[in-house]
């Protein structure tokens, strides 16, 4: 099996894969590990099995394109959690005192022989408020909203979640202290702070509106470390001229927002931290090994989670459009070969089955599930 690096993956991660080969050519790998390279124009060869993004964000894979080629994609969740979440502390501090432009003044008077006496009468200009005691609204209570909801309960802080789709596992790592509310609208109404912590995707894109932005207190500060394009950045430009809103700090850093009156733009360092890049790295690369040696799937954004443990004998995996049918189909195909242990999900327009066999399928076998309608792949491991 081939593996190509996309970016500069850890070796935490590399390493582990023992026995594989990595090569420099794209159109030749098994399996691809990536950071932030966008791949949505990049020419792929026939034989690629799966990308795995040592990260969160998937923006930068074509999903669906995938999907129908039979490429698992992967993410990382909770990998480089830790890592946002003290960022996000840390810009909750940089925007109620005036750190930045403290630090700006010193600089810009390193010659004062009298800065000493100097800075007494001066850091007045860059006095702030304390966080404690403030409310905090945490848009997403995933695994990176969750711990930032933790660390500002830590601070003292009120904090107030939004998050249509809590999923049950999810809900358990929230402290009863986070008081939960369904309107976004009324909660960021009732914060000093507002923090998101969703995916951007179709239905994500722009929720934090004007309609949002309007809402919240002349004194509120917006924090974006999940991507700029949750943000209505025309209505956010307006509302930081007029003061309607006093002010945002993000990790993406684009034409519009380095524009901005009173934002601080970080240089998209949420996971730039040692230990962020060896779990992710880690992660990824324990589940491409996961797919391509068991079939098993496991955080997987285009297919659903399936798996039957390490393998001991020959197992098909098969990834396909979604179909009721799907599993009976695969099964007569396989009639003959001694079925076993057999899993089969669907999520959203994709399924994936996974058939443990006494023995391999023939050709003329795994030629017939090829030609079941929807079917995008069929791998006998």
């Amino acid at each position: 099996m081939k593996v190509h690096c996309l970016n500069a993956i850890s070796p935490k991660g590399t390493s582990l894969m023992e026995g594989y080969e990595f090569t420099d050519e794209l159109k030749d790998a098994d399996a691809v590990l990536v950071r932030s390279a966008k791949m949505h124009d990049m020419e792929i060869g026939d034989g690629l099995l799966s990308v795995a993004r040592a990260g969160a964000g998937v923006n930068n894979i074509p999903l669906e394109a995938y999907a129908e080629k039979g490429i698992v994609v992967f993410n990382t969740p909770g990998a480089n959690a830790n890592a946002v979440k003290e960022l996000i502390v840390a810009a909750l501090l940089l925007t109620s005192r005036d750190i930045h432009g403290g630090m700006k003044w010193v600089e810009e008077n390193a010659g004062d022989p009298d800065i000493a006496k100097t800075v007494e009468k001066a850091k007045k200009a860059f006095a702030g408020r304390e966080i404690m005691g403030k409310t905090l609204g945490v848009v997403g209570l995933g695994a990176v909203g969750a711990m930032v909801a933790e660390a500002a309960l830590g601070l003292g802080m009120k904090v107030i979640g939004y998050d249509p789709f809590l999923s049950v596992n999810a809900a358990w790592r929230i402290s009863p202290a986070c008081v939960k509310s369904d309107d976004l609208k009324k909660m960021a109404a009732q914060c000093d702070y507002v923090t998101i912590h969703v995916p951007a995707t179709p239905s994500t894109n722009g929720m934090i509106s004007a309609e949002i932005i309007g809402a919240m207190k002349p004194d509120a500060v917006l924090l974006n470390f999940s991507r700029d394009s949750l943000v209505d950045e025309e209505a956010l430009t307006a509302a930081l001229e007029e003061g309607k809103i006093s002010r945002y700090i993000s990790d993406f850093p684009n034409p519009v927002s380095v524009k901005m009156k009173n934002a601080l733009l970080v240089p998209h360092l949420g996971a730039s931290t040692e230990e962020a890049e060896d779990n992710c790295a880690v992660k990824a690369a324990v589940q491409t090994m996961d797919y391509l040696e068991n079939g098993n799937i496991v955080n997987s954004v285009n297919f659903p989670a399936v798996s039957l443990g390490e393998k001991s004998g020959p197992r098909a995996v098969v990834l396909a459009a979604a179909s009721d049918a799907l599993a009976a189909q695969v099964s007569e195909a396989l009639a003959g070969c001694g079925i076993g242990g057999m899993a089969c999900q669907t999520r959203g327009a994709n399924t994936a089955m996974l058939v443990d066999l006494a023995q391999a399928p023939d050709q003329a076998a795994v030629a017939k599930i090829e030609a079941i309608p929807g079917v995008y792949r069929v791998r006998v491991l």
